[in-house]
Parts: C-alpha cells; structure tokens; sequence
C-alpha cells in the first residue's frame, strides 16, 4: 500500500479505540479554499454547501472504496476572502497539514496561483470557473468543473445587439475572472458591430453602493449593461441602474444567477430584458428536481449552480478514485472521463457529456431571458 503522503490521506486513530483493540476508522481529507466572508461570502457559501451535501451523500453510503480500503470523507473548508494570494497559503496548509487529496477553488485567480505549484506538490484542482485558460495552458493536475464562458459571450451578445440594441455599457467586477470576461465581451462586442461607450468596473466584494459607478454608465445612455459578479452584488448593480432610470438589457455574466438575482431585487420585475444562465430551478430533468428539492428542504432556498456543479464534481472524483484504485493525483485525474461516464444518472444534474483531453467538463451551453416576469429558456443557434 503507498504511503500516506502519498495517498494524502489523514487517518483518524482515537486513543479510546487503540486500548480496545477496535481498529479507527479511515478518513480521506478533501480540501476548499473560497470567499466565505465580505462581499463574495454567499458564493462562497453556496459552493461549499454542495460539497456538504455531496460529502454527506458519500459518508451515509459508506464511504469511498479505494482498493481494499473503505474511507470516510473529511472536507476542510478554509475562507480565502477572494484573495489569490490567500488561496495559495491556504492550499499550501491544506495539503502539506491535512495531506488533502484534492482542492476545491471557485475563483479564478485562487486556481491560477494554485496551478503555480499545484503539480510540484501533487496535489488536484478542482476548478470552479468557466475561464478557458485554466485547462487551455495545460496544466495536468486541474479539472475544470463548469463550461467555457466563451459560449455565453457570443450568445448573450448576439441576442442583445438583435433584441436591445449597440451601445453596451460596462459596469462589471474587477476580480480575475470579471477581468477575462470584460476583455472576452469587448472583443466579441465589437466584432460584432457592437459600440463600447463606457467601461467602468467596480469592486463587487468591497462596495454595497454602486450608483457613482452605475451612473456614470448610465451617463453614457447605453441600450445594454454588461454586469456580474457574485449574484448578491451584482442583484444592487441592477437593482441601483435601474432605480437611476435606465431602461435597456443587461448582459449577466454566468457568475451571476438570475433567480439569486431576483431574491436581491424583490422579483424578476427589475429584470425585464436580462440575458443569463438557465438556473438550475428551470432544469427539467429527473435527477435536477430532486436536487432542488432536496437542497430547499435542508438550505431552505432554491440552489445555484455553484452548489449543483461542485455537488456533482464530489462524485465525479470519488468516482475516479474508486476506479483508480488510489487517490494518486495523476491516476484520479487519468480516470475522470471514465468517472464521468460511470457516474450514477442522479448525480449527473447538468448531464455532464464527457471530458476534455485537457480537463474540462463537457456541458451544454445554455441562455434564458426575463420575459414578462419570467425566466424563459432560449435556444442557442
């Protein structure tokens, strides 16, 4: 059996059991490391709670089997403020204090300082974020959990230059990903015989009054807003444009939930003509609805994506493990597609289609719009 630096695991022995002669049980260390303070705190929360659940699922079933062994699970959850820098110390303490196996990161600057030194320390990303390049520069030991954004900017912008118009306004985030997502969005925009007449990002995670931001976009008279970042933030970006009297679309990065949204604005009222994500509580599939219920009777809300995807991607890497025999890094990552396709349906809640050779779910893209108060799902040509 490998050693257990390199299986990263922790097992448990209590002193009690030792004098009774009762062998302790095995305990396999999963790491996380994401905002669960300041203004990104509830995307953070909601990522973590579908780990939770996953975890849970897992632990109640038994355990992990990994070769002859059967492990219970243990995730560490550690607060990184939105910080890259934070991440990284607190990626370094999960895997050298806690020998975890893997790293839950929903940030995109957290993954890139991680992927600094995340195969000289053997350890697996599992990357929340749809940024391309974080599997795209070849890193052997990242799994991207969501889509490539790259989808949702050509479709968002095609509908909004047919449906509102071609003055976009910029009041974005200024994290990492806000960043890629703006110059992605920029580009495609122009291309696209779109004009930018204003850029102004703002801290989302700072800040709870945006209207000398927004209203400086605004000044521009811009036909669409292009804004996200967490959804509660980006729910007062919204809410604030409006209630300042601009009357056009809004282009939501995928960051964003509209029915999260909608929970800051009061309704979907405000949202007349916003572009986003279809939220997981519009999905129609078997295994999506009873997740949703399951995660309204313990959270009391209806879930995001942050908790499905992450719930969904705790499988798949049990999966893997089991399959691999280990929790080697190189071997769990070399049987993920394989964990994909053998993963049980109820688990599968996007219907995750396979994996890159790179390391990237493959999943459907998907647009809806608030129409007449309502989310309706729109079909991407």
């Amino acid at each position: 059996m490998k050693t257990l630096k390199a299986l990263g695991l922790a097992i448990a022995t209590l002193t009690a059991a030792q004098a009774s002669g009762v062998y302790a049980e095995q305990t396999l260390n999963i790491g996380f490391t994401g905002p669960l303070s300041g203004g990104a705190a509830l995307y953070g929360e909601n990522t973590l709670s579908g780990l939770r659940m996953a975890v849970e699922d897992t632990n109640e079933a038994g355990g992990i089997k990994i070769g002859d062994e059967t492990y219970k699970v243990n995730l560490i959850s550690l607060d990184d403020k939105y910080s890259p820098s934070q991440a990284a110390t607190n990626a370094k303490r999960l895997v050298k204090e806690s020998k975890a196996a893997a790293v839950f990161v929903p940030h995109t600057g957290g993954v890139f300082a991680l992927q600094d030194f995340n195969v000289a320390d053997d350890f697996l990303i599992m990357a929340y974020t749809s940024v391309p390049s974080v599997t795209e520069q070849g890193n052997p030991l990242t799994v991207r959990i969501p889509p490539e954004f790259t989808g949702y900017v050509d479709a968002f912008s095609d509908y909004a230059l047919k449906h509102y118009g071609k003055k976009l306004g910029i009041a974005g985030a200024t994290h990492e990903y806000a960043k890629i997502w703006t110059d992605m969005m920029t580009k495609a925009w122009e291309e696209k015989g779109g004009e930018i007449v204003e850029s102004n990002p703002m801290d989302y995670n700072k800040s709870t009054d945006f209207y000398t931001g927004v209203s400086r976009v605004i000044a521009s008279n811009p036909d669409v807003m292009f804004v996200g970042g967490a959804s509660e933030p980006t729910g007062l970006v919204m809410q604030q444009a409006r209630q300042l009297g601009f009357p056009g679309g809004f282009i939501v990065m995928d960051q964003a939930k509209l029915d999260e949204i909608a929970a800051v604005t009061g309704g979907l009222d405000l949202l007349e003509g916003a572009i986003g994500v279809v939220p997981l509580s519009e999905y129609e599939g078997e295994a999506a609805k009873a997740f949703v219920e399951r995660y309204k009777e313990a959270h009391g809300k209806v879930p995001g994506s942050e908790a499905a995807y992450n719930y969904l991607a705790f499988h798949a890497l049990a999966k893997a493990m089991e399959l691999a025999g280990s929790t080697d890094p190189q071997q769990v990552r070399a049987k993920m597609a394989e964990a994909i396709s053998a993963l049980d349906p109820k688990y599968n809640l996007y219907s995750i289609q396979g994996l890159t050779d790179k390391g990237g779910f493959i999943t459907p893209t998907t647009m809806a719009v608030v129409e007449g108060g309502k989310i309706v799902r729109k079909e991407i040509k």
